[in-house]
């Protein structure tokens, strides 16, 4: 479970900085309405290892801790 949180984490902030290098840095159609919000990468590490961490805990309650109670 471990290495497959840590292989998710890894794509997770490796698709996050190819998404970012293929977005234009102005668009003539882009609504000037709408700002880009930059997050701090602590925030987005924290939220990634949450939702891992929920994810692994749900896995484990509908998998694992049935089993175990037969």
């Amino acid at each position: 479970m471990l290495w497959g949180s840590l292989t998710a984490l890894v794509l997770l902030a490796g698709t996050s900085g190819v998404a970012l290098a293929e977005m234009p840095a102005h668009s003539p159609e882009q609504n000037s309405e709408f700002h880009r919000i930059e997050q701090p990468l602590g925030l987005k590490v924290g939220v990634a290892i949450a939702g891992l961490a929920l994810i692994g805990l749900e896995f484990w309650w509908f998998l694992l801790y049935k089993s175990s109670d037969s």
